[in-house]
């Protein structure tokens, strides 16, 4: 008896290694991947602009990465006490204008230095839906709260957003030509817009990526992240209780999926060691200073020794300090 829609991941030809920098960008849910990435010692940059949403503002952002552009008092803007810029996360905002300056200058550069020398970019779009300041046509990465009525919404054609990426992707080969793009579409529903907004919202971003897709071959690929929580778990008993975001156990599920699809035999065999030392730090036992619990964390230390003789870039240093007792 077949319960499940029989669904099947191809494995990529182009494997993701412990060796690689992943840089990510996008939506929430591009921050529930890199989270996960970076507890298994990955080596992330993820969001530099903090969560982007539409494919015009992921767009500007990587090509303001590539241009190492440089933040001034022009691009910012005062709303109820705060400094803000339209194409930063609030995470950005605050009081004090040369530090909120400062800060997102910082995150240019190292986003900058990090996407030169990254191997793989995951790109995940949340929605086709996009604003723009009323007044001057701008199009706005986060609208900070201010009043609606300062903004237009629109629903971007499925031609611009293909020409929009497309642009940078070129751009992208030119500034790293070893690059490699994944893209997924976040299965986070957006029922703001309304839920058939939101389907048609869907649709364009998963048509746009594929023609991309097919664009650019051997450059790009496409993960089903959205399809696997759409059309294979298809159950809101994991969504949280907005009936919005995946639970974690979806989350997870979406992960393993991944992991399976793009990483080596190498770095697959890896997280599951790493899983372990995650595990024995997390045990609490009930006499820390006993014998056998001395015993446990010297085993552990000798297994993080041989696993850095094996992988001398990954950093235990804060595995070290704790089961040494710093």
């Amino acid at each position: 008896m077949e319960l499940l829609l029989p669904f099947s991941i191809d494995p990529s030809q182009h494997k993701i290694s412990y060796a690689d920098k992943i840089f990510l960008i996008g939506s929430c849910f591009t921050e529930e991947i890199g989270n996960r990435l970076k507890d298994l010692k990955f080596n992330v940059l993820q969001n530099p602009n903090g969560i982007l949403y539409d494919p015009g503002s992921i767009a500007h952002a990587l090509n303001s990465y590539i241009e190492n552009k440089k933040y001034s008092n022009d691009d910012l803007f005062l709303l109820n006490d705060l400094w803000h810029s339209w194409q930063h996360h609030s995470f950005f905002s605050g009081m004090d204008k040369e530090n909120v300056l400062k800060k997102i200058n910082q995150h240019q550069n190292e986003a900058h230095v990090f996407l030169k020398e990254a191997k793989w970019l995951m790109i995940t779009a949340g929605t086709a839906y996009r604003y723009k300041l009323a007044r001057s046509g701008e199009p706005v990465a986060n609208c900070h709260k201010a009043p609606s009525s300062d903004f237009t919404k629109e629903l971007l054609p499925i031609e611009l957003i293909v020409s929009e990426l497309s642009l940078v992707i070129s751009n992208l080969q030119t500034f790293n030509p070893d690059l490699k793009i994944i893209f997924t579409i976040s299965p986070v529903r957006h029922v703001r817009d309304g839920v058939t907004e939101n389907n048609r919202s869907k649709a364009r971003l998963i048509e746009a990526i594929h023609l991309i897709k097919d664009r650019f071959q051997n450059v790009c690929f496409y993960f089903p992240a959205y399809e696997i929580i759409i059309d294979v778990l298809r159950d809101y008993r994991f969504y949280k209780t907005d009936r919005v975001h995946p639970t974690e156990e979806a989350i997870d599920f979406v992960f393993e999926n991944f992991c399976n699809a793009f990483l080596d035999k190498t770095s697959g065999d890896l997280i599951e060691e790493i899983k372990k030392i995650n595990a024995a730090i997390n045990h609490r036992p009930f006499n820390e200073s006993g014998l056998a619990h001395q015993k446990f964390k010297r085993a552990q230390l000798e297994k993080i020794k041989s696993m850095k003789l094996q992988f001398p870039f990954i950093s235990f240093l804060k595995e070290e300090e704790y089961f040494s007792g710093k």
